[in-house]
Formats: structure tokens, C-alpha cells, sequence
């Protein structure tokens, strides 16, 4: 009796039908998937847009509107009345990068000789590999909109310069709460809305704030399941009781305070002012008076603060697996890969501390 592929259970087969790979791709996928949401910190802090084609995306900009008090009899539509404002309109074109990919290979035979899986640890690698690349993408875009000026007559970028006492600096955590509270003061005074303020500390920052002010730790004073308070704000504890191992950072002067690594890699990447990208992103070249690409002199750099205004990412393809066996070469390439461009909107609602 010959035993062929009909009765046999395929595991990687959907409904007993089709192509035999079909689940064992979605796994990789969303293995991946999942890893670059965890892993990126910038993805929900800054204003993206998809394309269905083309090779870039326009975002408008507009200005703002004067009022006078009216004079009886004057025509508020006359130009020399000085009622009628004249609001300024500007755009910003962000341009797709070429695809940007992460990808390995596997050997059927050292997949055989393996005694535990390897491809999910390898999606996850892959997922970490592109999130850290958007992330510090976006973060030296964000330094750029920073030190950028405005078309359109509103207020550029900030730059506090601790040497020049323009704040407090990071050295510790006073200094760091009055530091966001500079930068709080200076959104306000450019009239940047006070919703989605955030500010990017390393983890050496972070620590500190936890570490030496409580003021800026959150806990879960609640009950056990944590009833009235917010999850996400504070953590539940099993036991109900304040923690300090538990303790996290929520907000200092209503800027929310995200710990990053990816900022670190910015920071030690020093002096790039002159080095281009590998990423094929000359197209998009933010910081245009100090690099190429999304490089900058980066010497100095402490925290980085903005809003969701501040920079956009456009995508034409998002985030996407490829999974193929290769008979010529006896193994499995798996690649994740995703197409976006990254650039300046509304340089007052960025802030870059420096030293």
C-alpha cells in the first residue's frame, strides 16, 4: 500500500488545503511583527502617512491668523484696514528611501542537526533590526527638525544648550525635572499645543529620575487589581503595595518620558556631519546644512523633546516578510523588510537638549 501526501497532516497547511508553507509564513510574519512593535519607541510619537504609489508625499503647512479690535465704520476687507488676515501656506515633501531590509539564511542540514528552533529567534532578530533602524531614522529626524527654521513665520527649533544655561542639563534628577520643565516652558511660548508632548532620555537619564525623586515616579497605589487607575501609568502589582521595583516614569510638567537605547546610539555616533547614509536615504537629506541623508553632528547631544508634529514618516510598503526555500542552495532565506522615508514638518514643535 503506498502512503503518499494525501492523507498526510500537513502542520503548515490551512484548512487541509493549499499551499503547505501558508501557516509557517504567518507565524514568521507575525513573530516579526510583534517584535518591531515592542521594540521601536518612535512609531506612535510622530505622524505617519501610507501611500498606495509613488515616490513621495506632501504634507501642507499652514500659518496662523491676526485679530484687531474693529473700528466702527471700517472695512474689514480693505488692505490697508488690517483685518483680514493674510495666513500663510507651505508643504513638506517627504520622499520614500529605498527598501530597507533585514534578512538570514538557514541550512536544511544545520536546521537538522539543531536541537531547538531557531526561526523564531531569528524573527525576532530581524523585527529588532529594522525598529532600531526607524527609530534612530527618526530620532536624528527629529534632532534635525530641532535646529530647523520655519517657511511659513512661525517659530523655528530649539536648542538648549546646557553650556550656555539655557537649562539645567541631565547631570541629575533636579536637574533633569527642570530641564522638561524649560522645555514645557518653551512648547508653550511656541504656542505648540500641550496633547502628545514627549521627551527621549537614555537609560542613564531615566534611572536617575527613578532612582533619586520619587516626585517622578508613578506607582499603583490601588488594590490588587489595580481598580481607578491606569494600567499603562501604573503597573499592576500582584501584591498591591508601592514598589521600587515597579516604579516607572510617566510625566514631568505634562511631557510624557520614554527611556530609549536608540537614543544612546545617536548620541555615540558622534560627528556624522559628513558621512552618507547606507540606507538610500540622500532623498531625504533633513539635516541639509550639517550632513547627508539623516546624518548630523550628533557631538553633545542629551535628550530630544517634541510632539507628533514634528516629523513624518511616509510608507509606501509596510512592514512585510518573505520566506523562500532555495533548492540550488539547499536552505531557507527569510527576509523582513519594509519602503518609508522619514523628514521635518513643524520644526516648533521640536527641542534638542545639548552640551
Amino acid at each position: 500500500m503506498a502512503y503518499g501526501d494525501v492523507n498526510a497532516s500537513r502542520l503548515g497547511q490551512a484548512n487541509a488545503s493549499g499551499d503547505t508553507n501558508a501557516l509557517f509564513l504567518k507565524v514568521f510574519a507575525n513573530e516579526i511583527l510583534t517584535t518591531f512593535e515592542e521594540a521601536t519607541v518612535m512609531k506612535g510619537l510622530h505622524t505617519i502617512r501610507t501611500i498606495q504609489s509613488g515616490k513621495s508625499a506632501q504634507f501642507p503647512v499652514t500659518g496662523i491668523a491676526t485679530a484687531k479690535y474693529h473700528t466702527v465704520g471700517e472695512d474689514i476687507l480693505e488692505s490697508t484696514s488690517g483685518y483680514a488676515s493674510k495666513i500663510k501656506h507651505g508643504e513638506k515633501v517627504i520622499n520614500i528611501d529605498d527598501v530597507l531590509l533585514a534578512s538570514t539564511f538557514i541550512p536544511n542540514i544545520d536546521e537538522m542537526k539543531n536541537h531547538y528552533d531557531v526561526r523564531s529567534i531569528y524573527a525576532k532578530e530581524l523585527g529588532k533590526a529594522l525598529a532600531t533602524r526607524f527609530d534612530i531614522a527618526t530620532m536624528k529626524t527629529l534632532f534635525a527638525a530641532a535646529g530647523a527654521s520655519s517657511e511659513i513665520g512661525l517659530a523655528g527649533g530649539t536648542t538648549l544648550d546646557v553650556s550656555d544655561g539655557n537649562c539645567a542639563g541631565l547631570s541629575t534628577a533636579s536637574n533633569i525635572i527642570s530641564t522638561i520643565t524649560t522645555i514645557a516652558q518653551k512648547f508653550d511660548e511656541n504656542d505648540v499645543p500641550s496633547d502628545d508632548r514627549f521627551i527621549l532620555l537614555t537609560p542613564e537619564s531615566y534611572y536617575k529620575l527613578v532612582s533619586a525623586n520619587t516626585d517622578a515616579i508613578s506607582f499603583d497605589l490601588g488594590s490588587q487589581n489595580g481598580a481607578g487607575y491606569s494600567r499603562l501609568e501604573n503597573p499592576l502589582l500582584s501584591t498591591g503595595q508601592v514598589s521600587v521595583a515597579e516604579a516607572r516614569v510617566a510625566k514631568v510638567a505634562g511631557i510624557s518620558v520614554f527611556k530609549t537605547n536608540h537614543l544612546k546610539d545617536v548620541i555615540d555616533a558622534g560627528n556624522l556631519s559628513t558621512t552618507a547614509t547606507d540606507d538610500g536615504a540622500s532623498n531625504n537629506d533633513v539635516n541639509v546644512t550639517a550632513g547627508v541623508g539623516y546624518n548630523a553632528n550628533f557631538t553633545g547631544l542629551q535628550a530630544l523633546a517634541g510632539t507628533k508634529q514634528a516629523i513624518g514618516t511616509v510608507k509606501l510598503m509596510d512592514l512585510s516578510t518573505e520566506s523562500e526555500y532555495i533548492m540550488t542552495k539547499q536552505g531557507t532565506a527569510l527576509v523582513a523588510k519594509y519602503a518609508m522615508g522619514h523628514g521635518v514638518l513643524r520644526p516648533e514643535c521640536a527641542i534638542k537638549v545639548v552640551a
